[in-house]
């Protein structure tokens, strides 16, 4: 905010100089004052590191380790992860010798992710490499891969026939995308390609939907023509390989990060077996492969 709060002393000065006439003057304080008045009001604004989310959820629960205030914060954007990581993290050993509390939030959009990985208040979190590199929230926080899932492509995918990466074909084809800008497979890829062949909001009907699970379901429904993800082998049992389209052969997958300010190892090692644990336990096949980083004995 000091550089904010630097230009628009520069802008104040800069029109003091100006000369002007007395009703000039007068606009020229009306501006001022609003401009100051605006700038104390980003300012409180961006003073929310601890706050939850204003879209997502938090489930918490206190260790055993009484009278410690340390709270462990874990930010997720899957809810049935969340409950796994709490489960396991509650009853760590680890976790229990070193914080008095965790607290997991299931974040819901762009705008909850920017909040607790750009203020670098998350602990643990399982997000794309991309987001950490756009904070620098590896050189700032720390944040510190220790798992990774694998890289996939991602896809146009529809009902009937399989898609054409042509204009004349797209034209009017209703699209189901996710409303994440920071999603690869349902966003950024997508909406690049559609660029490319001259495509826009002006000549297609593009659909917003909360998660990868929502498309399927509005694709089945009817809803859109074509939706714009990856490619599960659990879609073998709705969806038709044919039918899907190759947008981009390699998106980076899914990774845990773990906040390492300080070489505690202990919690590298013991966070590594709780991810690898709901790996393990996770339902969906893309879930249960998982790298691990080195640093730790070998899990069995």
């Amino acid at each position: 905010m000091k550089s904010l709060y630097k230009s628009l002393i520069h802008l104040v000065f800069f029109l003091a100089k100006v000369r002007i006439v007395a009703t000039g003057r007068w606009i020229l304080f009306v501006i001022a004052a609003f401009i100051c008045s605006s700038a104390g009001y980003f300012s409180n604004v961006n003073n929310f590191p601890e706050v939850p989310p204003l879209t997502g959820q938090t489930l918490s629960c206190a260790t055993e380790l009484q009278g410690n205030k340390d709270v462990f914060s874990v930010y997720v954007t899957d809810h049935g992860i969340a409950q796994m990581a709490l489960d396991r993290l509650c009853s760590n050993k680890i976790i229990k010798r070193q914080y008095g509390e965790v607290r997991i939030v299931i974040g819901q959009s762009d705008y909850d992710t920017f909040r607790y990985i750009n203020h670098g208040v998350v602990d643990l979190a399982l997000i794309k490499k991309n987001v950490v590199e756009a904070f620098g929230a590896d050189e700032i926080y720390g944040l510190t891969r220790i798992a990774a899932h694998p890289n996939y492509s991602a896809y146009f995918i529809s009902l009937r026939e399989k898609p054409v990466l042509d204009k004349e074909y797209l034209l009017g084809k209703r699209f189901g995308l996710l409303d994440y800008p920071s999603s690869r497979s349902g966003h950024i890829v997508p909406k690049t390609v559609m660029q490319e062949l001259g495509l826009s909001a002006n000549n297609v009907d593009i659909n917003y939907y909360s998660s990868h699970k929502e498309l399927r379901r509005a694709l089945l429904a009817g809803e859109v023509d074509i939706i714009s993800s990856y490619w599960a082998v659990e879609d073998n049992e709705s969806l038709s390989k044919n039918y899907a389209m190759p947008l981009q052969e390699t998106v980076s997958g899914m990774q845990w990060f773990l906040k390492m300010q300080t070489k505690n190892t202990d919690l590298f090692c013991a966070m590594q077996q709780v991810v690898k644990d709901i790996s393990d336990s996770h339902p969906r096949p893309y879930y249960k492969t998982l790298i691990l980083e080195e640093g730790c004995a070998t899990h069995e």
